[in-house]
């Protein structure tokens, strides 16, 4: 009863502020870009997994003053953040909870509540130690709640960045050390690669999962790879060359839960608090280029005028590589189809894995005057299909800020995603409909299309109404109710509300 007494005032209790919050938020809030949104889901996200904001200077003298224009409801929570960031210490809170529910399709149809809290501490070296450049930062999850995307729909590209197993655990523990005059920095701990790596701006405000994390890891490394809600222990190097360029590389263990590459679940042993330091599988190495075009400088606003070069962007090309064995999909250890009768049913390994993508976030259109502006984003992944379930994703779509008037912080978006299902997985399909005499529907690709809107209620708090629709989900897996036939397309509705303590 405690659980469920919690769970439902961390919904209430925000929305029952929504009127006076949107009324007062309304001209108050100030106006940034699409490329300026931040990643909703505590991710995934952008992701699912952004740290909420640390700290907050003092600028009121009561609780209730200004608590409608400040960027976080606990404000300078009585001057104690203050008086932290002046021995270096800062904490933040960011309690996200949402409902989804599919009225057409999947197995079967219903509802679900799920809902996730960040906790994060962080210390900077400096006023803590007089150390230069150094921070160091623990975050914690605690994740309640069921998952309509493998409950209801057995989709690839999961409909929440934030559905997981519920538990409570540590996330991310790392020390960051800058160097070089701040033009390099080196990152060592548990990390979670979806917070620097593969990123984009203009698809963190979706809430779909591979909106943040792409498919081709989710499905193709070991547990989804060191993404939310899990870590992995590694370094990681950054260095920025110019003003436009950044380059990014580290090395990470592959396989956070440490377990067998097909086992699902997030709660293998010490994983289930997140003290697994699982060295025993393979190296997972990643390397990422960012060049940007057109950035605006010392806080100067985007516009045409003040940007005669062109409209903003960010580019970025790179690569993973895992030095683990994989699965074949389709083979056994003997050469014989998985399908076969005859086959031990144990699957070839095929060492090591890779994968090259590409992500692009630019600007398309900045008026000379208002709050108006429209965002491109895509980020496209392809890796070997003889061992992988996914061998190529994408993702990408359009925001449009303040598409209302009065409402200058409000954030429409049109996205989609596509995962194709890998040749080899087609192959095992057809050759268990060859050898059962049976018919087995054939898999080939998923798509999902995701129209969103993003409420800025006030600084502190975002309400995002949500609609998705999945063509073939799985790809065409079979319907465990019907195995004559695919999932059928599912159409979700839901929404999320995130508040920033």
């Amino acid at each position: 009863m405690r659980v469920r007494s919690v769970r439902t005032m961390a919904i209430v209790a925000p929305l029952s502020l929504v009127w006076l919050a949107a009324q007062e938020a309304r001209a108050q809030t100030p106006a940034v870009t699409p490329a300026e949104t931040p990643a909703q889901a505590p991710s995934p996200a952008p992701a699912p997994g952004t740290a909420a904001p640390a700290s907050q200077p003092a600028e009121e003298p009561g609780f209730l003053t200004n608590l409608w224009t400040r960027s976080t409801l606990l404000g300078d929570a009585g001057g104690l953040r203050t008086k932290l960031a002046n021995v270096g210490l800062s904490f933040g809170i960011q309690d996200t909870n949402e409902v989804f529910g599919n009225v057409t399709g999947g197995v079967k149809t219903g509802a679900a509540y799920d809902g996730v809290t960040l906790m994060s501490v962080g210390l900077d070296t400096q006023p803590a130690f007089g150390w230069e450049g150094g921070t160091f930062n623990v975050s914690a999850w605690n994740i309640r709640g069921r998952n309509l995307s493998t409950d209801n729909l057995l989709v690839l590209q999961t409909v929440s960045g934030i559905e997981a197993q519920p538990t409570t655990r540590f996330w991310e523990i790392w020390y960051q050390q800058a160097f070089l005059n701040n033009h390099a920095d080196i990152k060592v701990g548990q990390q979670s690669l979806d917070q620097e790596f593969i990123t984009s701006q203009g698809s963190s405000l979706f809430l779909n999962t591979v909106m943040g994390w792409p498919m081709v890891p989710t499905a193709d490394l070991y547990a989804g790879g060191p993404a939310y809600p899990l870590s992995s222990l590694g370094a990681r190097l950054r260095g920025r060359p110019t003003d436009n360029l950044t380059i990014l590389g580290g090395v990470f263990q592959d396989n956070p839960p440490g377990g067998p590459f097909n086992n699902d679940s997030q709660l293998l042993g010490s994983t289930r608090w997140g003290g697994n330091f699982n060295l025993r599988t393979g190296a997972l190495f990643i390397a990422e280029v960012q060049y940007t075009i057109n950035q605006p400088s010392n806080g100067q606003v985007v516009t045409p005028d003040a940007q005669p070069g062109g409209l903003p962007g960010t580019y970025k090309l790179g690569f993973w590589y895992d030095t683990a064995p994989f699965p074949s999909p389709q083979y056994d250890n003997t050469g014989l189809s998985l399908a076969n009768p005859a086959s031990t049913g144990i699957p070839a390994q095929i060492q090591h894995n890779f994968s090259i993508y590409g992500v692009v976030d630019q600007q398309l259109w900045l008026p000379k005057d208002g709050p108006q502006a429209v965002g491109f984003f895509a980020r496209l992944m392809g890796a070997p299909g003889n061992r992988n379930l996914v061998d190529f994703s994408v993702n990408s779509g359009l925001n449009l800020k303040a598409p209302l008037p009065t409402r200058d912080n409000d954030t429409f978006g049109v996205g989609f995603g596509f995962a194709k299902v890998s040749g080899s997985v087609a192959a095992f399909d057809q050759a268990t409909n060859f050898f059962t005499g049976s018919f087995v529907p054939i898999r080939s690709s998923e798509t999902f299309v995701e129209v969103t809107y993003q409420i800025q209620a006030t600084p502190w708090w975002t309400v995002q109404p949500d609609f998705q629709y999945f063509f073939t989900p799985g790809g065409g897996i079979v319907n465990p109710s019907n195995p004559s036939q695919s999932v059928p397309n599912a159409a979700v509705f839901g929404v999320r509300s995130v508040v920033t303590f």
